[in-house]
């Protein structure tokens, strides 16, 4: 519990604020719902230990709506999925896989595949580069 003379602070990382509130479809919300449930330090039994004052609970406001309005969800639980996060807030930063074609948040500009088809890629690459190196040896 937090005393009168403290205010508790949000993190330091910068999150853009958008004009107008992103709303979530279904699926987007019952993600947003798992996350507020495990990451979001404030959730304490469905109430918002925030807006808990210390006569009545507050039912946190991030279970109940399709919109973000809970500004702690916004810049601290999610962004802990970034796919989500990319999804929502950042919908222009996904790209697709050249492999497989599923969406992914890209961790640097020029990532053309996700982490799976990255992987299967480089093995590929490292097993056709040992094929080579044994057939020079094996002619020598």
């Amino acid at each position: 519990m937090v005393s009168t003379g403290e205010s508790l602070k949000l993190p330091s990382k910068k999150v853009q604020m958008p004009e107008q509130t992103p709303f979530m479809n279904e699926s987007q919300f019952r993600l947003a719902k798992k996350l507020v449930r495990s990451l979001c330090a404030n959730h304490d039994n469905g109430n918002c230990v925030l807006l808990d004052n210390e006569y009545e609970t507050c039912v946190c406001p991030q279970l109940i709506s399709y919109s973000l309005i809970c500004k702690w969800f916004r810049s601290a639980v999610l962004p802990a999925d970034q796919e989500l996060y990319a999804e929502i807030m950042e919908a222009d930063t996904r790209r697709y896989c050249g492999d497989c074609l599923q969406p992914f948040v890209p961790e640097r500009k020029n990532n053309l595949y996700c982490k799976s088809c990255l992987v299967r890629r480089k093995r590929k690459r490292q097993r056709e580069w040992v094929r080579k190196k044994r057939g020079k040896m094996s002619t020598k």
